[in-house]
């Protein structure tokens, strides 16, 4: 009787565990951006890690050539125009150029919204489309880079998991003041125009932090920054 009270009561726990490795955490007041659920879910099923994808347009472009370079996002809610800080945060901008100029943000969605704080897209499991050469580039890591940019309103910053040089495709942009992240997470770059639409967006309704009727990305570009509107 013992023996079986004991093994329940393992059982009951070992559960418990699981439940709180999968649930998502709920929001604080400046809750810290992470990589999206669902490619976490994507990136399990493709746990092997094979060849890196075809060469991207940034690969070999060093700060100077991304220096003055901005990333426009055309959303179903109209355009974000970034610029992008390749001298803070080298290998993040070529990540985030790359992203836009290869079309691999084109379809995605912004899948996380937490009111008055971020909304987040970047996932790749988010357009749609889900193929080999979509995984492996979901899976490619970049390294940290926390730097010296201060986590305010309209800052774009890298979502990455607990662990270290985990970041991947995900992004956020901020809508509030957020210390906690300084520091922490690699901030590359600035809405310059746009910022009504990040609130717009930021404001739609949501079940937790998932939007109810997410705003796809229909074409990111890149080109050269023009006059701060």
């Amino acid at each position: 009787m013992l023996k079986n009270f004991i093994f329940a009561a393992i059982c009951f726990l070992a559960a418990g565990a699981a439940d709180a490795q999968t649930a998502p955490a709920k929001p604080s007041a400046t809750p810290t951006p992470a990589v999206s659920p669902e490619l976490k879910k994507a990136n399990d099923r493709t746990a092997a890690r094979v060849k890196d994808p075809a060469p991207e347009p940034y690969d070999k472009a060093d700060v100077k050539a991304m220096s003055g370079l901005c990333v426009s996002l055309d959303t179903e809610s109209g355009l974000i125009v970034m610029e992008m800080f390749p001298e803070t945060a080298p290998e993040t901008v070529r990540n985030f150029l790359n992203l836009a100029a290869a079309g691999w943000l084109d379809n995605t969605t912004f899948n996380r919204v937490v009111p008055n704080f971020v909304i987040q897209g970047g996932s790749l499991a988010t357009s749609g489309k889900w193929d080999g050469p979509t995984s492996r580039r979901a899976n490619r890591t970049i390294p940290d880079e926390p730097n010296s940019i201060l986590h305010e309103k309209g800052i774009v910053s890298m979502a990455r998991t607990d662990e270290p040089n985990s970041a991947t495709t995900d992004f956020f942009i901020l809508l509030m003041k957020a210390d906690n992240l300084d520091g922490k997470f690699a901030a590359f770059g600035r809405v310059t125009k746009g910022m009504d639409v990040a609130e717009a967006i930021n404001k739609m309704p949501v079940t937790g932090d998932k939007p109810e009727k997410p705003v796809h990305i229909k074409k990111a570009a890149v080109s050269a920054c023009g006059p701060i509107s």
